[in-house]
């Protein structure tokens, strides 16, 4: 089976030619400890059974600065597509995005939480991010939302204003799971099921908690493929801020999403990626 990675990270060990620059201002632990050079994430890939993958940017390491990611995907596009990062809500967003748009990247990623940043931003359908939002939809750039279940009526916001606008949920936006079904603490999750131009990104979190209290695989993922479509699914790995290895994390997924019929986890593993970056093609 094809196998593509919409969630992976590469952080640098030359500090001075791309130096810290964290969101929140504190580099995350795991940027520290495991850092992952281009050629270690293609090392991995191989063992690992990874054809390519979209970098995304290390935004708990290098903040809103791209660079690493766009030397990697001009030193090997035949692996990789690149995920950068933008702050929105800046009058110069455009002018940020397009800069990045120039150096090969076919993605953006908008990050309102995350280790580095507690709790969650309430600017995501602030008029300020009108702009940014309008080019990402005329320029067909997919926006990877880190972000939990909280942001999930502003992302109906965006969407409705802006309706060729495509977003992916970094994590199934962290949606709960352990009430069991029919999920009802992830009511705001299944309330997106309408909207087709929202994608869902499926990583180590949300399969680690289609085991705790009543959830299971068969449950938590049966309905959400049920309900989105495997189409509307894809695998990312969020290698190395797991502390897995590439190969567990593949493993993993596979594992718990072997109930599926094959084309289904054709889609997730595959098929999805390459609609959202034709360039994994």
């Amino acid at each position: 089976m094809d196998i593509l990675d919409i969630h992976p990270h590469i952080i640098s060990t030359d500090e001075k030619r791309y130096p810290r620059a964290p969101i929140g201002g504190n580099q995350s632990d795991w940027s520290a400890e495991r850092p992952t050079s281009i050629d270690q994430m293609i090392a991995a890939q191989d063992k690992a059974g990874v054809r390519k993958a979209a970098l995304v940017q290390a935004s708990t390491c290098y903040g809103h600065d791209s660079s690493y990611v766009a030397d990697a995907i001009a030193a090997r596009p035949d692996r990789f597509t690149g995920v950068f990062s933008c702050d929105i809500i800046q009058p110069n967003a455009t002018v940020e995005m397009n800069r990045w748009i120039g150096k090969g990247m076919t993605g953006m990623r908008v990050f309102t939480t995350g280790s580095t940043m507690p709790g969650q931003a309430d600017w995501l359908d602030s008029p300020e991010t009108f702009p940014a939002w309008a080019l990402a939809a005329e320029k067909n750039i997919p926006v990877a939302l880190q972000m939990t279940a909280k942001a999930i009526p502003q992302v109906i916001n965006l969407i409705t204003r802006f309706p060729k606008l495509r977003v992916v949920l970094d994590h199934l936006a962290r949606p709960v799971q352990e009430d069991g079904p029919p999920y009802k603490g992830a009511d705001s999750l299944w309330s997106l099921v309408p909207y087709k131009n929202v994608f869902l990104k499926a990583t180590e979190r949300n399969f680690e908690g289609a085991h705790k209290g009543k959830a299971t695989p068969e449950t938590f993922f049966g309905r959400l493929v049920s309900d989105f479509g495997a189409s509307r699914i894809a695998w990312g790995s969020n290698f190395p801020a797991s502390e897995r290895t590439l190969p567990q994390l593949v493993a993993l997924a596979q594992e718990n999403l072997s109930f599926l019929p094959a084309h289904d986890r054709e889609w997730i593993f595959a098929g999805t990626a390459k609609v959202l970056y034709p360039a994994l093609a």
